[in-house]
């Protein structure tokens, strides 16, 4: 081996290793701001009485949209759920988005719809909407028949459709806790500039739903919905607060956000067909309207809670976490605009070049580490020093963050109460980063080529339902 190839990857491990230490910095820092908001946050909310504030008339109407598609399996529990949710005043909009299955006729025969012949303006394009319906038993529900015309188009029918100001948008396949409503709503009664919310997303697996609500809280028997706890937990309840402190929200999840339906008619609402819909909405809104209003803030609030039900299989996961990738690195080229843009303050500066210099360029530079730095061990470039130093940042720090997730979900909100599930989830933290983060790392690359070479689709997501 020459001296100069010798030098280079020399040079390579260790940039990656600053480059490792760099995103440690940056999660340790947004848990520490995660701590002290979700602090304050506690302390604000403990003696609230939520019924009774929005029970006097302080609150905004609400419209509920929830698109499915071939969702036999758990529809009826998801509405019957929704149905029970506490708030004053919300309208159910439900959207059958072409589904082969049964899924419209499981609708239509549960909450006994029936066919009207009013057609909505078409504020926003979708797809041809076939009928809508009117429920005999709930006076504020509505269902649509369409076009198939995937999820985005779907929403934005019912965007169309919805009578309230303000929209809240949720999977089929979720279930929200009963005062979600009262609590994501909230932000836009304290401040006006406010106009979309995000909320925590939890892992349902494992836990006992009754009559669509969860009963218990309880930890899937599969370790790869148990390796995803603990990433949501990471995800949602720090990473996202940490950003939402500096108002940073980059993306509120498709399962579950809350909007102004003004500002979504203004920026014509979600684009169909993308890949990541509920990015492109958050991005196109920073875009847009921060440039109409500086003051214009996007939230995310870590209380209230959706649970939805994740892929427990190699198969699903992989495809999943695949077109995740596909999502990101499409929306970060079409707003390549707002890379270190001033003009559009922190998230300009700070958040959406964290998303393209860890979050879309991060797996190559993780990936091609990892296998430059074997082939250095192999070759005895390395001294012990480096391999310590390198294993500690590319591995130790990410079970230290994992760990701290789950300490401080105990901490703040005690989800999983019992020692039991805690300390599985300590070893679920321990174990993510010995095999299965470098997995996902393998996946995002794939997918990154294969968003390159033009295989853009989407795949398929295999609904269990809930049970009972």
């Amino acid at each position: 081996m020459t001296e100069g190839l010798k030098y280079f990857i020399i040079l390579f491990n260790e940039s990656v290793l600053i480059y490792f230490l760099i995103i440690a910095a940056i999660y340790i820092f947004l848990n520490i701001l995660a701590l002290f908001r979700i602090t304050s946050y506690k302390k604000s909310f403990e003696h609230i009485d939520f019924e009774k504030i929005f029970r006097i008339g302080n609150h905004i109407p609400v419209s509920l949209i929830i698109p499915a598609f071939n969702e036999s399996t758990g529809i009826v529990q998801s509405i019957k759920s929704l149905l029970s949710l506490q708030y004053p005043e919300y309208q159910l909009i439900v959207i059958n988005d072409g589904s082969t299955d049964n899924t419209l006729d499981l609708i239509v025969e549960n909450f006994g719809f029936k066919k009207v012949f009013s057609i909505p303006y078409y504020f926003i394009k979708c797809k041809k909407i076939n009928g809508v319906y009117l429920s005999s038993k709930y006076p504020n529900m509505v269902l649509i028949d369409k076009e198939n015309g995937g999820k985005a188009d779907a929403q934005n029918a019912g965007i169309n459709i919805a009578k309230h100001p303000l929209i809240t948008i949720i999977d089929a396949d979720s279930i929200l806790e009963r005062d979600c409503l009262l609590k994501i709503t909230r932000p836009f009664l304290q401040d006006k500039n406010v106009v979309a919310v995000g909320g925590t997303i939890r892992i349902a697996n494992g836990c006992t739903v009754n009559k669509g609500f969860i009963e218990k809280i309880g930890l899937s028997k599969s370790w790869f919905a148990r390796l995803q706890v603990v990433e949501y937990l990471r995800a949602f309840l720090f990473g996202r607060t940490g950003w939402d402190v500096i108002n940073g929200t980059t993306i509120i999840s498709g399962a579950f956000g809350c909007f102004k339906r003004k500002a979504l008619i203004k920026v014509g609402g979600y684009k169909a067909g993308s890949l990541g819909e509920d990015m492109e909405l958050v991005l196109k809104m920073h875009k847009q309207l921060r440039k109409e209003d500086p003051k214009t803030r996007i939230r995310f609030i870590s209380d209230p809670v959706c649970w939805t039900e994740t892929p427990e299989t190699y198969k699903v996961l992989k495809s999943q976490r695949e077109r995740w990738q596909k999502g990101t690195v499409e929306n970060v080229l079409r707003y390549k605009g707002m890379f270190f843009n001033f003009r559009y303050g922190v998230m300009g500066l700070f958040a959406f070049p964290y998303y393209v210099l860890f979050e879309t360029i991060g797996p190559i530079v993780e990936f091609a580490g990892y296998i430059v730095f074997i082939i250095s061990i192999i070759l005895n470039i390395v001294v012990f020093k480096f391999v310590i130093a390198f294993l500690s940042a590319a591995i130790l720090y990410g079970t230290i963050l994992s760990t701290m997730s789950v300490i401080l979900e105990e901490l703040s909100f005690r989800k999983y109460p019992r020692v039991k599930e805690l300390l599985i989830l300590v070893f679920t933290g321990f174990i993510e980063n010995l095999g299965y983060r470098q997995l996902n790392t393998y996946w995002r690359v794939k997918a990154m080529i294969a968003y390159i070479f033009g295989k853009k689709a989407w795949g398929e997501m295999e609904k269990k339902g809930f049970g009972s």
